[in-house]
């Protein structure tokens, strides 16, 4: 045949070979038939008389026509079929899975004694309970049952699950809070603090105008358009995790604007917002600036300690002229690491002092006095008084005493070592007793942190062994998780969860247990101290990094590829911006921004939530049909 055609067995278009026999006789007919099978051949009777065969070529193609005809009908009905379908499916596809999801929770449902109804024990937000309640009512009432839903309360001493309210903007905050750990249940929650701590820190290390008003703009353009569906409906997981947090991105590239006019940098170069605090007019005519002196020196240092050429200090972050010292870096690297220092104490500080709000809040009055006190003697005995040297300093010693002004590190030094340098001119009158004093009280806050909560615990425990008093068992918890008394919150702190749940109302303590955890708390504590003011140092790094790869980038390519005030020079500037655009995005907005924001990460992590945040708990999971319900 000319066409292949469909093999009704396997589907597949086939090139047909037909074959016209002829035969006499019956018998060799048979034969003809049993070898037409053997090959799978199909065989049809063929007409004699060309009537025939003409009235059978008929019949097929008006068999033909008709069933074209019916299969073009079908299909139109089909086809209408599916329009209806197609309008009603959305609708199908809710009630089915509303249908799984509601027989999923019926099939976690206990029996009544009597199995005439069922029991379900679920976690519910006082705030939502009157909201369930009515849904119960108005379910018995439109489905016509005899037996009326009801919603009781009952006792429990399982730790409840955490529910914390989040808004478009709260979200990308507590999700990164989160991934560290969910909050055990009334436990105080970072989240908020991290709202202005998080982009702060950030900024520290991103601190560029022209940087953070990209990354800026960037994001008020997801915010502004949060409602488009191709934004929101995007299937690159990258971009998700960008859109998501659109409002975090847009507070960072906010901080870094205002961190950028601290440091004076603008795609690495300096703004001259006001006149600069220097004159150089007086310089030159100080009497060591000769015409024999100017010409055999190339750079000069602008020296403050001269009368007239300090004018005062630069009115909003560092002056302009800076930008063209030779001593430039040197300075900002002082400037940078000192505020390094100060912003992470205080920063560790802060989150100390939310412990306050846990120990009262869990009524745990002995953890004020014998871990929450020890802990800032500690912290600001050693390193709150290092931060007082820096303002001490920095307020004492002007321009005209740089030279005779003492190292704040050898005094650092000096004070654990209980001794004086005389190279070292001491900063205020009596420094060394005050020095001594407060290294014994931090020495002496160890011993207290480290035994003064195994001891009371074991001492109440010894106590309540010799008055024959039974030990009060756990609180019972209803499970309500907005609203409650205080005498009915569950004490899921550090310390339960540090000893396994043997708290100080456990009823068998383990007192070696309890020691145990305190004396790694202690010593992690301590230790941490140390290295987590070390750690605050990478805001110095990150900045410098950022500031150095900026000015690399603008020296490179901005200002080699200049070929100066002309036509040709127009041109060349064009793929020359374009080279400097896609590098600034690619290095110092995607890269550099990605680093900053990890070690910002890890910053608020491991050197402030450890401070007071265990993050033990674990999410509610609420009954619905929405992706996040509470959004």
């Amino acid at each position: 045949m000319p066409e292949p055609l469909e093999d009704p067995n396997t589907g597949e278009n086939v090139t047909w070979v037909i074959f016209l026999i002829s035969y006499w006789g019956e018998q060799i007919g048979q034969k003809i038939h049993k070898i037409s099978d053997c090959f799978h051949c199909h065989v049809y009777p063929y007409p004699e008389s060309e009537a025939s065969r003409a009235d059978t070529l008929n019949g097929l193609v008006s068999q033909i026509q008709d069933l074209s005809v019916v299969l073009e009908e079908t299909e139109q009905y089909l086809a209408q079929v599916l329009d209806k379908v197609v309008l009603a499916l959305p609708s199908w596809r809710v009630q089915v899975q509303k249908m799984k999801a509601i027989y999923l929770v019926l099939n976690q449902c206990s029996l009544d004694v009597t199995e005439k109804c069922l029991i379900a024990e679920v976690w519910c937000p006082v705030q939502d309970l009157t909201q369930v309640q009515e849904a119960l009512r108005q379910g018995s009432y439109k489905s016509g049952s005899s037996v009326e839903c009801f919603v009781q309360r009952i006792p429990t001493l399982e730790s409840p699950p955490t529910l914390i309210r989040t808004n478009k903007f709260t979200a990308g905050f507590q999700s990164i809070v989160d991934a560290y750990g969910v909050a055990s249940y009334q436990e105080v929650n970072p989240a908020p603090y991290a709202i202005i701590t998080f982009p702060f820190i950030f900024a520290i290390m991103f601190g560029d105008v022209g940087h953070g008003l990209l990354m800026f703009l960037f994001a008020l353009w997801m915010v502004l358009f949060e409602n488009s569906p191709s934004l929101q409906q995007g299937s690159n997981e990258i971009w998700q995790m960008f859109f998501k947090g659109r409002y975090l991105i847009l507070l960072m590239g906010a901080f870094s604007i205002y961190t950028g006019f601290i440091y004076n940098e603008c795609f690495s170069k300096a703004t001259v917002i006001f006149p600069s605090a220097w004159s150089v007019a007086t310089m030159a005519n100080h009497s060591s600036w000769s015409s024999a002196y100017l010409a055999t020196h190339q750079s000069l240092t602008l020296d403050p300690n001269v009368t007239g050429v300090f004018r005062g200090p630069y009115p909003f972050g560092i002056d302009p002229i800076w930008s063209l010292a030779t001593n430039h870096l040197n300075f900002l690297n002082s400037f940078k690491m000192k505020m390094s220092v100060v912003l992470g104490i205080v920063h560790m500080g802060f989150g100390v002092l939310l412990g306050i709000f846990n120990h009262v809040h869990f009524r745990q009055w002995h953890r004020l006095v014998l871990e929450l006190l020890p802990e800032v003697v500690f912290l600001l005995a050693l390193f709150g008084y290092l931060v007082f040297l820096i303002f001490y300093k920095w307020v004492k010693f002007s321009a005209a005493d740089s030279q005779v002004a003492p190292s704040i590190l050898i005094h650092f030094i000096d004070m654990f070592l209980f001794t004086s340098n005389a190279d070292n001119l001491p900063l205020y009158r009596g420094q060394v007793p005050v020095q001594m004093v407060l290294v014994v009280l931090a020495l002496v806050s160890v011993p207290v942190l480290l035994l003064g909560t195994p001891l009371y615990l074991y001492n109440q425990q010894h106590r309540r062994r010799v008055n024959s008093i039974p030990p009060a068992a756990t609180v019972e918890q209803e499970p309500l998780l907005e609203g409650q008394e205080a005498g009915n919150s569950v004490n899921a702190t550090k310390e339960d969860v540090e000893s396994g749940g043997h708290g100080p109302d456990a009823k068998h303590m383990d007192f070696s247990e309890v020691f145990m955890h305190q004396a790694i708390h202690t010593i992690e504590y301590c230790l941490g101290c140390i290295s987590n003011t070390a750690s605050y140092l990478r805001l110095w790094a990150l900045s410098l990094a950022h500031a150095q790869l900026s000015e690399v980038l603008w020296t490179m390519v901005m200002r080699n590829g200049f070929v100066g005030l002309s036509y040709v020079g127009g041109v060349v500037l064009v793929p020359v911006f374009a080279a400097f655009a896609v590098l600034t995005m690619a290095i110092l907005l995607v890269m550099e921004g990605l680093s900053a924001f990890l070690h910002a990460l890890r910053l608020h992590w491991v050197e402030f939530q450890n401070k007071f945040y265990v993050g033990a708990g674990y999410k509610l999971c609420p009954f619905t049909f929405s992706p996040d319900p509470w959004e």
